[in-house]
């Protein structure tokens, strides 16, 4: 990789864009009269990513439309309607249109709720989250970055195949919708969805459920409610027959079920390795490089947060040291001086602005993390753009394989190279923006940036000017805050492009271009 200069692009309508955004918590559209920009007839055809093709998973055919079960099922619709409380209409208002949407501001908020550093006990010692006791204490899961990427990708993958799925079946049964069948039926939708079978909106809200609910276990009883909502509003919204909705529940819990199995042999549980393995990092580092990373937050958490999630399986790159990136600079050599020579500069000379850049991309505790930030990026364009429930799919999956693959790189460059931070090595250096618990090359606000800006220059290209700009701002926001050193984000954000590629090669392939 080439260390390239990063240059700041600040503009206009940057920041009114940024300053427009939450980052606590995801904003809730309104997004009525969403018409949607394509209806993808061969979406069924597309190439999924955890299932060989669309007809990988069976569901029954529907009955006829001129069956008396059929029939029967819309004088029940018609009645159910009837009966619509105020509350069920809103539900309908919320859930219709692009539940895509909807079920990645739960994901979002569930990553800011669980978004906690775990405190240390009354000796000192710490006690880390057990998924096999939730509850603790502390509370499982500690939703930090890796662990926030990794659920966004296992969710968004899930719907991206369960919709697949779903548009092969749409267009081999092709059964109009209620509304279409009976005029006397009055649908919530745009005309975006004259064909019923089966339900894609039960296709994400099983799916989204049984995902987020093996991440989240404490919150099993909040996305049961979540998902008996969206269902009961679907047949509510005139466009679905509760058959529908059961023949895309039917793929929901089926594809999740691929995902969560996935999920299970990943590598995920032993990234938070015992004291012995991370010790061991930092004596390899040492013995190969003459420096290693040393934890100076007070009080010192003894483990480095999840040493091996670098080992995790990846998505698209095959091994990961084919995207570790170059060496940092010796310590000591001119590289290293003239850097700590800028941090220098930068700690003596913090303006406002870059007080606000750092503080802006800080995405820290109590936040939906860099990933989410990203994701509620590609929210924006996908309203913007209009993209239907699939192609909304596609864009939250590839950005979200695309980070985590970048999380991953970033996180076997972190404890290979055991680079230690500017506040260990220079006398008297202060951050603005706390001192993480893991070592510094690369930087993983840097990479994360960097790949998601990547995949989404690559689906909405009207837009690769802006989302390339944010990323180098959020790069070098972690040297305005005195966290990184310089060469952590330039080379962090070569990174994560060069980690992008792979995903993007694969989007290019897969049949929706």
């Amino acid at each position: 990789m080439k260390n390239k200069t990063i240059q700041l692009l600040l503009s206009g309508l940057t920041l009114l864009f940024l300053y427009g955004c939450e980052k606590e918590l995801p904003n809730y559209y309104k997004i009525e009269g969403y018409e949607f920009a394509s209806t993808e007839p061969d979406g069924g055809n597309w190439t999924p990513i955890l299932i060989e093709s669309g007809d990988a998973i069976s569901i029954p055919a529907p009955d006829p439309v001129n069956s008396a079960s059929y029939l029967q099922e819309l004088e029940d619709l018609k009645t159910a309607m009837a009966q619509m409380s105020q509350a069920d209409a809103n539900a309908v208002t919320y859930w219709t249109q692009n539940p895509i949407i909807r079920w990645n501001e739960i994901a979002l908020e569930l990553i800011a709720k669980y978004n906690l550093i775990p405190g240390p006990n009354e000796d000192g010692s710490y006690t880390l989250p057990n998924p096999a006791n939730p509850n603790g204490p502390p509370a499982f899961p500690f939703a930090h970055p890796p662990y926030a990427v990794r659920v966004l990708a296992y969710l968004s993958v899930a719907q991206y195949d369960g919709l697949i799925s779903a548009w092969h079946y749409k267009y081999t049964y092709d059964r109009s919708a209620p509304f279409i069948q009976d005029e006397s039926i009055v649908t919530a939708y745009n005309d975006n969805s004259d064909i019923s079978y089966p339900s894609d909106g039960a296709v994400i809200a099983t799916a989204s459920r049984k995902v987020l609910t093996q991440m989240f276990p404490l919150e099993a009883k909040y996305l049961a409610e979540k998902e008996t909502e969206h269902l009961r509003s679907l047949l509510l919204s005139g466009a679905h027959l509760q058959s529908d909705i059961e023949a895309g529940k039917l793929i929901g819990d089926a594809i999740s079920t691929i995902a969560l199995a996935r999920a299970a042999s990943d590598g995920m549980k032993n990234a938070q390795a015992p004291k012995a393995v991370s010790d061991s990092l930092a004596s390899a580092a040492q013995a190969r490089f003459g420096w290693h990373w040393v934890n100076v937050e007070i009080p010192k958490r003894p483990v480095g947060l999840t040493p091996l999630f670098g080992r995790v399986q990846m998505w698209s790159v095959e091994n990961v040291e084919q995207t570790r990136p170059i060496p940092p600079p010796a310590i000591g050599s001119a590289a290293y001086e003239a850097d700590v020579s800028q941090l220098k500069s930068y700690a003596d000379n913090v303006t406002k602005e870059r007080r606000r850049i750092a503080n802006f991309w800080q995405d820290g505790l109590g936040t939906y993390t860099p990933p989410g930030h990203w994701n509620e990026f590609a929210k924006e364009f996908i309203v913007k753009y209009r993209l239907n429930p699939l192609r909304s799919a596609r864009t939250f999956a590839y950005l979200n394989m695309a980070m985590m693959d970048g999380g991953i790189s970033c996180w076997d460059a972190k404890y290979y190279y055991h680079y230690p931070r500017p506040i260990q090595v220079i006398e008297g250096f202060k951050t603005i923006a706390g001192t993480p618990n893991f070592p510094s090359y690369t930087s993983g606000h840097s990479v994360f940036s960097a790949a998601g800006a990547e995949v989404l220059a690559y689906i909405f290209p009207q837009e690769a000017s802006i989302v390339r700009a944010w990323a180098e701002e959020a790069a070098i926001s972690r040297v305005y805050g005195g966290i990184h050193w310089t060469f952590d984000a330039t080379v962090g954000t070569d990174q994560g492009k060069d980690v992008a590629e792979y995903t993007i090669n694969k989007a290019r392939n897969d049949g929706a271009d």
